[in-house]
């Protein structure tokens, strides 16, 4: 992967494709775009230094069922899809993996009824190795988990994104080896140029300019300004929240086998604080979920001017505060007291103790926020007469994102041939 400043001067190169963002989105639509079109020269840029550093490199390490996802949506039928289909790949190209389940816990007897609800919308999606499971079924599976019932999912697993992002980014460039990875390279502008786009990017100061005859954006927490950039007519906005997470010490790893979720909350857009077991052994507990004054910011009290302007100047953003007041003031509370975390993480493992969590990571994720302050928006992806943006790639996406790939790689030919 090409990562150095080989190519001087102002004009960098001419491309078939260039792909901006360097995400798992972005490198399996590298990949199938690659795979599609195999003689085109290809481009994929990045400003982070590696692949997958933020919310692809920071998320959870799930990969999952389809679960929770409107049935026929984009995200449940490419969730389904491709998350089969990313276990062959991590099983062909030697991604550290595990299909281990997870159990999803009603912890009393108020959240059956959507316990319920979850398992039709489980079953309408096709999901294989489901089903209700009673108090007892539960402790055998999590011994030192409670609940009145739970659903067995078993198809459900654990995976190293970071690794099966480079690998895909790799798996694009054996099939054809004028494209190019480039990365710690930022893209700045891009635009129409004649029948095609010009891509304005920087690098340790320095200006480049690539042009290229289609371009596909994946960039995430970046993706509302760089299409408004290209003059994609955006009324949404994208808005950061941030996700802390805690450990479980040594001498309490043992309290979690796999992958433990409670029932999410219908009213509340996330899925709730679960515990995932890492495929490098370590447990996380989290996330939970408030407002960043950053959108690429990872510490409790980041902030960035600009970030914080748009998303507060946002009516969206103020609609969701006030849908989901007594929720958002919790999630600060957790995000600054670990007792009260602790509280939440027990009502699934009621045993576990302070002295058992220890402060961990945090993520990013990225929302494309409708005005009124929805966040449950399905998979965007908008195309102009010379690019595909993604614009909403929330979870499921990276358990989604070879399917995500072939729909921008369908959506590629049917517009461009």
């Amino acid at each position: 992967m090409h990562n150095d400043g080989s190519q001087q001067g102002s004009s960098s190169g001419r491309f078939d494709v260039v792909v901006v963002g360097g995400g798992i989105v972005g490198a399996a639509t590298l990949y199938k775009l690659q795979k599609r079109f195999p003689e085109r020269r290809m481009l994929l840029i990045d400003k982070m230094p590696r692949l997958a550093d933020h919310q692809t490199g920071n998320n959870s390490g799930v990969i999952h069922s389809g679960l929770y996802y409107k049935p026929g949506s984009l995200k449940a039928t490419n969730c389904v899809q491709g998350r089969r289909e990313l276990v062959q790949f991590c099983k062909d190209h030697d991604v550290p993996h595990d299909v281990c389940g997870k159990v999803v816990v009603a912890a009393d007897a108020s959240e059956l009824p959507m316990l319920e609800k979850i398992h039709g919308i489980g079953q309408q999606n096709g999901i294989e190795d489901l089903e209700r499971i009673d108090a007892h079924q539960l402790r055998e599976i999590e011994p030192h988990c409670q609940g009145v019932a739970a659903l067995w999912v078993g198809c459900t697993g654990i995976v190293d994104f970071r690794d099966a992002t480079e690998k895909m980014a790799a798996a694009a460039l054996a099939i054809q080896e004028r494209s190019e990875v480039r990365l710690g390279e930022e893209v700045v502008d891009l635009g129409p140029d004649g029948a095609g786009s010009v891509i304005r990017t920087t690098i340790a100061g320095e200006a480049r300019t690539y042009h290229a005859d289609k371009v596909v954006v994946c960039a995430g927490l970046q993706a509302d300004r760089l299409a408004r950039k290209d003059g994609v007519d955006l009324k949404e906005r994208v808005v950061g929240f941030r996700g802390d997470y805690y450990e479980l010490e040594d001498h309490a790893k043992h309290k979690v086998r796999n992958l433990i979720y409670p029932v999410p909350n219908p009213d509340f857009p996330f899925l709730g604080v679960h515990f995932t077991r890492m495929t490098n052994g370590e447990i996380e507990c989290g996330p939970n979920a408030v407002f960043t004054f950053k959108r690429e910011g990872y510490g409790k009290t980041d902030f960035d001017l600009r970030d914080t302007a748009e998303a507060l100047g946002y009516g969206g953003t103020w609609k969701l505060f006030f849908n989901n007041m007594a929720f958002g003031i919790n999630e600060y509370r957790r995000a600054f007291s670990k007792r009260l975390f602790l509280k939440t993480l027990q009502r699934l493992v009621p045993s576990l103790t302070m002295e058992d969590i220890r402060p961990g990571r945090a993520g990013v994720r990225a929302l494309l926020l409708s005005r009124d302050g929805d966040t449950r928006d399905d998979f965007r992806i908008e195309a102009t007469d010379r690019s595909i943006h993604v614009l909403n790639a929330p979870s499921p996406a990276a358990t989604a994102s070879l399917a995500i790939g072939d729909y921008v790689a369908d959506r590629f030919q049917e517009r461009f041939g």
